[in-house]
């Protein structure tokens, strides 16, 4: 069988596809959105619009953050010692203050932050989404957006209460509507729509239940912060008389089309009960451990839970991820065991990520017909170098600045380990001083902020 003329041959590398873990020579040949083939490395033998020799290089699927906040990063270096999320938390600024424009300069950084270090889907959730998901789609990466909904008032958190707002609640969930109509399948498909609901003790029942219904209608996942504090967790106990899980089940929110965020503060009832219920479990290893906490993933998986992996607002690098999602599973087993081993964490960032995405079909593995959406790492690095087993490498030793380059479609979006879409630069500075702003207008902020290193990031 002859095969085509390809878009982009790779060759000279290694492929490693997360079902097996095995890195094996190969070439890799793309038309058009697609892998078109992926066999026996066969040099210049194929033909190609563009061929990339890539020897001491590793191929392998892009990774999927399913859990990001890309804008929050105005809270980078600072909200982590304070001991909880930014939303609950004085002295911080807050989403709420952030105008368009500026969410839209924040969040193309966290975009191009993850894209850069190999992450290549985004599920991400952030004010503004309709005004910034254009501006993250130049990057070059695939993005699951929502708005951030909840009808709260945010105000009141930071007064330890929680008010709600019937018709806060009604304006969002018909912009979520008006944007999921908009958005969905914009950019070549690389633009997607999910419904964030920000969490059982920031969203009131009638709200979950219209959001839930709107899900239902335009088949769409939902993505929420489950159990991830014991205050919501003892605020919901106290207002329903339920775990923030058992609300969820009784809703009929806790399915497949779930994706929980954290799952820190659950009971073994819980466990049993998500495990049922086919909701996907987001693990956020750095995050959670940075607040002093760990999610009992162990005890998940075995009870047979979905899980994928996530940032959150940590930083964009899901190579990191694995590796803490590999360290804490070991601490809570008290040893290496051979069910948590880098082949299951690099499942986690990948073909689990696209299931829970439900685009298993599509995404997170290196096989012929699958979406052309590929990290490629250079191993020739001092830390990567001998390189022994290419995965036991990648968990363990490699970090997001090991990409070099990245393809999304198709397209080769970062290359040599820059874009090749958006001026790095421009993005860098302008969300740099959009930071500066938000914290020149929050009241008493936290130690002293800001200070002198804002410059840091201001300059070109």
């Amino acid at each position: 069988m002859s095969l085509p003329n390809f878009d982009l041959l790779i060759t000279g590398a290694l492929a490693l596809d997360p079902l097996d873990g095995v890195a094996r020579p190969a070439s890799l040949g793309i038309l058009g959105q697609h892998i078109a083939y992926l066999g026996p490395d066969r040099g210049t033998a194929l033909a190609a619009q563009r061929h990339l020799h890539l020897p001491g290089r590793v191929i392998v699927p892009g990774l999927i953050n399913t859990h990001y906040h890309a804008g929050l990063n105005f809270v980078r270096g600072v909200a982590p010692d304070c001991g909880f999320a930014p939303s609950y938390t004085p002295g911080l600024p807050q989403t709420s203050w952030v105008t368009p424009e500026e969410a839209l300069a924040l969040s193309r950084l966290g975009a191009l932050e993850a894209l850069r270090a190999g992450c290549t889907t985004l599920v991400d959730s952030f004010v503004h989404a309709q005004d910034t998901v254009a501006g993250m789609a130049e990057t070059g990466v695939r993005l699951f957006a929502s708005q951030r909904l909840a009808d709260v008032d945010f105000a009141s958190l930071l007064q330890g209460e929680r008010r709600f707002d019937r018709e806060r609640g009604e304006r969002q969930l018909e912009q979520a509507e008006a944007f999921v109509q908009t958005w969905a399948g914009r950019a070549e498909g690389r633009i997607q729509a999910h419904l964030t609901a920000h969490a059982a003790d920031t969203c009131s029942l009638d709200f979950l239940r219209q959001m839930d219904a709107l899900a239902r209608r335009h088949a769409l996942q939902i993505s929420t912060h489950l159990a991830q504090s014991q205050a919501e967790v003892s605020w919901v106990r106290r207002q329903y008389g339920r775990t923030p899980v058992e609300l969820l089940h009784e809703l009929g929110m806790l399915d497949e089309r779930l994706l929980a965020g954290h799952c820190i503060h659950v009971t073994d009832d819980d466990i049993a009960r998500i495990a049922r219920s086919g909701a996907h479990v987001v693990h956020i290893p750095v995050g959670n451990a940075m607040s002093g906490r760990m999610a009992p993933i162990r005890q998940l998986r075995k009870a047979g839970a979905a899980l994928c992996l996530a940032t959150d607002t940590m930083h964009g690098d899901m190579i990191e991820v694995m590796r803490w999602a590999l360290a804490v599973g070991r601490l809570q087993a008290g040893k290496v065991a051979d069910d948590w081993q880098p082949s299951d964490v690099l499942r986690m960032a990948t073909c689990n990520g696209a299931a829970a995405l439900g685009w298993g079909d599509r995404l997170g593995r290196l096989a012929v017909g699958q979406l052309a959406d590929l990290a490629i790492l250079d191993y020739r690095q001092l830390h990567l170098t001998p390189c022994i087993d290419a995965l036991g490498s990648l968990v363990h030793n490699a970090t997001g600045a090991d990409v070099e380059t990245v393809i999304v479609n198709g397209q080769v979006v970062i290359e040599q380990g820059r874009s090749t879409r958006v001026d790095e630069a421009q993005v860098r500075v302008e969300a740099a001083r959009v930071c500066q702003a938000l914290w020149q207008r929050c009241p008493n902020p936290v130690r002293g902020y800001p200070s002198s290193s804002f410059a840091c990031g201001v300059s070109p």
